[in-house]
């Protein structure tokens, strides 16, 4: 057997969001076509069919790599076409032809056809369909169709190679075929059905990339949690700050900067969720430029430090403890500013009070403590 292998990448993959089309975004590292190509290369020579205004973003995509551009069609079908004229000198005994935005392919998949060409002109993975399903009309269900028998199609799709260059050169309206399976069974050629793989994804939508960026690395999610704890006792004054709300009280908070206790704790819960010690170590108070400073400049170093070790703030939790003021009444305001500094939704903050039932300095009222979580996930 001599394979040969056609990328469909011509059409523009818009519905999946961005600048330009989906098969030359960035992807773990690398454009969406570069994975789907590396996947392939070991098969035999390569053509990717690509829309004649992508060439210089092709050309990056796959620099180095042995692959074959040539422009496609306005259908799929027609650029499979011209990825079949264009391997016709190379006279490959068999092809695969691949949607280019099927980058996580595992190798297994593509074995199995390679395997089935052996014994049938045609082969294809797919997957069983296991969902009911309906028919709808204005909105409503309007029935149920039995799905035995039914198979979700997936690429790459194989067949001999003049077979199917024939069957596109003389099916009547090949153009309008959902795929080359269509085309092959139209031309009276029969297409094995081998085993596909969930982790075969086509990207199509925006969350389709972080999807496809898992199943490329391989891992599992990083997964980080990080408790602080802060005390601050009180002094003479008119209000306290307390997770970016300054609050009417008859006393304030003592401390080297603002005395933000719910901010200080909550910092110290995403350093302690990245091993990078408290706000002493990066602020450290023996520090003349860190009298009086705003709470808000610690939270956002560490909500930074976060972002340049490539973990997202998946949610935070401040745990108020003291007897007054009460912090009820502030609790959605405090809730808006840590969502505002951090950079997340509102719906990711908590901010909530207990007392200590009288018990303890809290509960003499000579100050007010804070506990503070935070996960953070890199993807």
């Amino acid at each position: 057997m001599t394979p040969a292998v056609i990328l469909v990448a011509a059409g523009r993959g818009m519905r999946a969001g961005g600048e330009i089309p989906k098969q030359w975004q960035s992807l773990a590292g690398a454009p969406v076509a570069r994975w789907t190509a590396s996947a392939f290369v070991h098969v035999g020579p390569v053509v990717m069919v690509i829309h004649p205004d992508d060439r210089g973003l092709a050309e990056a995509a796959v620099k180095g790599l042995p692959v074959t551009l040539v422009h496609g069609a306005q259908t799929r079908a027609g650029s499979v076409r011209a990825g079949l004229e264009a391997l016709e000198a190379q006279a490959p005994s068999h092809v695969l032809i691949q949607d280019v935005a099927r980058c996580t392919t595992p190798p297994e998949v593509i074995d199995a056809v390679l395997a089935a060409l052996q014994s049938s002109p045609g082969a294809a993975p797919a997957l069983p369909v296991t969902d009911a399903l309906w028919i709808g009309e204005d909105g409503k269900v309007a029935g149920t169709r039995d799905r035995n028998g039914l198979f979700r199609a997936q690429t790459p799709q194989g067949f001999d190679f003049k077979a199917i260059l024939q069957a596109h050169r003389t099916v009547p309206n090949a153009v309008e075929a959902a795929d080359d399976v269509a085309i092959a069974r139209a031309a009276g050629l029969d297409v094995a059905i081998v085993p596909g793989d969930e982790r075969n994804l086509k990207i199509t939508t925006p969350g389709d990339f972080a999807r496809a960026a898992r199943l490329l690395k391989g891992d599992a999610m990083d997964i980080r949690l990080g408790n602080g704890f802060d005390v601050h006792a009180f002094e003479d004054g008119d209000h306290v700050v307390l997770c970016g709300v300054s609050v009417p009280h008859d006393r304030k908070l003592k401390g080297h900067s603002d005395a933000d206790v719910g901010m200080h704790a909550l910092t110290d819960a995403i350093y302690g969720a990245l091993a990078e010690g408290d706000i002493g170590r990066h602020f450290p108070p023996s520090d003349p430029q860190w009298k009086g400073a705003e709470s808000h400049i610690f939270l956002a170093h560490a909500r930074d430090l976060a972002a340049e070790k490539g973990y997202a703030l998946s949610n935070v939790d401040v745990t108020l403890i003291c007897e007054r003021p009460k912090v009820g009444p502030h609790a959605g305001a405090m809730m808006d500013a840590l969502a505002d500094i951090l950079k997340i939704g509102r719906d990711r903050v908590s901010v909530k009070a207990t007392t200590s039932e009288r018990l303890g300095f809290t509960g003499r009222e000579e100050g007010i403590a804070a506990i503070a979580t935070a996960t953070l996930v890199k993807p």
